[in-house]
């Protein structure tokens, strides 16, 4: 019986891998990543938002129905109205979208009133419209609300034809387009009765003294009205943009504080026999703002304190 004798091992000696088996391939050495650049990579600017603007609006899903200002108009005059159907597309849209809902009554009529989804459809609608409006045509509608409360028909953002005196003395006189904010009449039957006046809102100081440095513009205001009136707004610590004594003599001031439309100086009034008869279609072709009702008022007469 032949023995083995195992190989002698140092005790000190380090004891290191086994050698691979003779079937099995060498494995391959790990690949190293490649070096970092010597310089830092150009930072990335973040997208620039405008502070206070919404989030931006994400595209409707495929399919859906795309509502604009005439569908939420429609929406405000089913919700003030009895809810008369109209039948055409806006109202299939709406119909569609779920934020109307029709209802029969006993008699076997028809009639819309607006859905859960209506209501909030409209109260997104105000919030909107009540972020847009600028401290311009805030000041706008509140002259013309007053001027509809003192019983007179007012209008906005008309374009009328004024005539000037000419550039120089014995020229043919000229003609221009004038805008005024505010363009009100009385309420009445009789022409010499109308009385037109013409408001101009300023709620910039800057916008103000350009304004003023343009007589011509001045010239046809007070060529289409019997009055004319600066309104004048208030800065940021509540002072007022101009001094009466800055605006010229033939024209108010009234000067918006805290809410309330306060004279600061009376306009020079100017009989006007007729107004013209280009500036009676301008009327006639544009809408007025709404005013008080008064055959709903009268209903108010009945009631007992």
């Amino acid at each position: 019986m032949t023995a083995f004798a195992s190989p002698r091992v140092d005790a000190g000696a380090p004891i290191g891998p086994p050698p691979p088996a003779p079937d099995l391939p060498t494995p391959p050495p790990p690949v190293q990543p490649p070096p970092a650049p010597a310089v830092d990579p150009p930072a990335i600017d973040p997208p620039q938002v405008e502070p206070g603007a919404p989030p931006p609006i994400a595209d409707p899903p495929p399919g859906a129905l795309a509502l604009g200002r005439l569908h939420a108009r429609r929406l405000r005059e089913i919700h003030r109205s009895a809810g008369w159907p109209c039948g055409d597309a806006v109202e299939v849209d709406l119909l569609a979208a779920g934020l109307l809902e029709r209802l029969r009554s006993a008699q076997g009529h028809e009639t819309l009133r607006l859905s859960d989804a209506g209501i909030g459809q409209l109260a997104r609608t105000l919030v909107v419209n009540r972020a847009a409006l600028s401290r311009h045509e805030a000041l706008v509608e509140q002259v013309a609300r007053e001027m509809t409360r003192a019983g007179r028909i007012a209008w906005r953002g008309l374009s009328l034809r004024a005539r000037l005196a000419g550039a120089a003395e014995g020229d043919k006189p000229r003609w221009c387009i004038a805008r005024p904010d505010v363009f009100s009449i009385r309420n009445t039957s009789v022409e010499a009765y109308a009385q037109p006046i013409v408001h101009e809102v300023k709620v910039n100081r800057a916008d103000l003294l350009s304004d003023l440095r343009k007589p011509d513009k001045r010239a046809a205001y007070l060529d289409l009205g019997g009055e004319c009136w600066y309104v004048l707004g208030c800065d940021a610590k509540g002072r007022p943009i101009g001094e009466p004594e800055e605006i010229p003599p033939e024209c108010g001031v009234l000067v918006a504080r805290q809410g309330r439309l306060v004279v600061a100086r009376s306009a020079v009034h100017r009989a006007l026999p007729r107004m013209p008869f280009a500036v009676w279609m301008a009327l006639a072709k544009a809408q007025p703002v709404a005013g008080f009702d008064d055959d709903i008022q009268g209903l108010l007469n009945g009631i007992d304190d």
